[in-house]
């Protein structure tokens, strides 16, 4: 039975430098906290002038330690060395150009900086300035070159509105977004396994008009495919998403294409194929669509008492057969009662390299839900109970379970 991801580690350290978007941090903060990890925070002079050094020890229930700590010999031991010591991970948000410099270049002048030289776990960037700020030269050149140190991930920023009224590049990720990198770090301890792959995923439930408004569906959400480029992310790989409708954004970093029904689908796949070395169909694709389709919306009186129903092309099977020897494909089988034997025959039928046999009876499980639970086959007789997990989880157990096979 797998772990959760948080009993793999339980330590962060979260940096906060000196940005208006510090005021993110404390969301942050206190998810972590909720989720329950162990939270420490480092503030900055400059991020003192944003938030309080009480506010954050307020959400992460311990003291908030700052430069005036650093330089008191108060503690058994350099501040720095227990906190480098102490943290599984690092959390550096904002990132600010300042602080970006003096991590390219070694530097160490507070506690946050030497907290850093003196830590060996993964480091989480999440950088916020102006525009022009993070559009220099010498920035971009700074930026690209800490990312080279396998120490260091960065979170690119998101465009729109700065709180320099500028419109473009520069904000902070979501605390959400940073939370989800956050739990795949302490999952991988860092480790880039799908590093210089190619991952195309296809996630949510198609829809086969019958009009503009009226539609065959299913209630899939996307969640589970959303999880699976999440986590493919943040393992190294380059992730293609072919997604329909959903509530949900794609994250910084992901070449989300929008679909709405299964050709369209099946036409972003099959152009984005030669190039994939894992292929994961988590869609769950509509079998029939209708017939005839109208233009204009159909008057209740004008709808057919029976619908005459066409076929849908099968999309995992025309990959399977399409499918070169260096490639990997991943199916799904959304069962009720026993998961194991379908999912088992679609695997052979359908020319997959494994399969995921998850319920949609189960309570907090399927469709719609933030949790999963499941059954991993592959084509050699391999077979791997998933218990109840979240969906992110889920997906990093599936990654654990065929990265051996690449």
């Amino acid at each position: 039975m797998p772990s959760s991801i948080n009993s793999q580690s339980k330590r962060v350290l979260i940096c906060v430098g000196g940005g208006i978007a510090a005021y993110k941090v404390c969301e942050l903060v206190s998810t972590l906290f909720k989720s329950g990890l162990e939270v420490r925070v480092i503030l900055t002079k400059s991020a003192q002038e944003f938030i309080t050094p009480l506010s954050l020890a307020t959400l992460s229930r311990h003291q908030a330690y700052t430069d005036e700590n650093f330089w008191q010999p108060i503690y058994s031991r350099p501040l720095h060395i227990e906190l480098g010591e102490w943290a599984d991970l690092m959390v550096i948000a904002p990132l600010t150009a300042n602080t970006l410099a003096k991590l390219t270049y070694g530097m160490a002048d507070n506690l946050l900086t030497n907290t850093v030289l003196a830590s060996t776990c993964p480091v989480l960037l999440a950088p916020a300035m102006n525009t022009d700020m993070w559009e220099q030269v010498a920035v971009q050149r700074n930026w690209r070159q800490l990312l080279t140190d396998g120490r260091f991930y960065g979170i690119g920023t998101a465009s729109g509105l700065l709180a320099c009224d500028r419109i473009g590049a520069g904000r902070m990720a979501e605390p959400a977004e940073i939370f989800v990198y956050i739990q795949s770090l302490l999952h991988t301890q860092g480790i880039r396994d799908l590093a210089g792959k190619q991952v195309l995923i296809s996630a949510g439930g198609t829809r086969e008009y019958l009009d503009p408004v009226r539609f065959i569906g299913n209630p899939s959400t996307g969640k589970m495919g959303l999880a699976l480029a999440q986590a493919a992310l943040h393992r190294g790989a380059k992730v293609i998403l072919v997604h329909c409708p959903a509530s949900w954004e794609a994250p910084l970093g992901v070449e989300a294409i929008p679909v709405i029904s299964a050709d369209q689908m099946q036409q972003v796949m099959l152009k984005h194929l030669a190039n994939a070395d894992i292929i994961i169909m988590s869609a769950a694709v509509a079998d029939v669509k209708p017939r005839d389709y109208s233009s204009e919306k159909l008057p209740k009186r004008s709808l057919p008492e029976n619908l005459a129903l066409a076929p849908v092309t099968d999309i995992v099977a025309e990959i399977g057969k399409l499918k070169q020897s260096h490639q990997y494909l991943i199916g799904f089988a959304a069962q009720t009662g026993d998961i194991v034997k379908p999912a088992r025959e679609k695997l052979q039928r359908k020319k997959l390299d494994a399969i995921v046999a998850n319920p949609i009876d189960k309570v907090d499980s399927g469709f719609g839900s933030d949790n999963n639970q499941a059954v991993f086959l592959d084509k050699e007789g391999k077979e791997v109970e998933i218990p109840a997990c979240s969906k992110l989880e889920m997906a990093h157990y599936l990654f654990d379970f065929v990265v051996g096979n690449l």
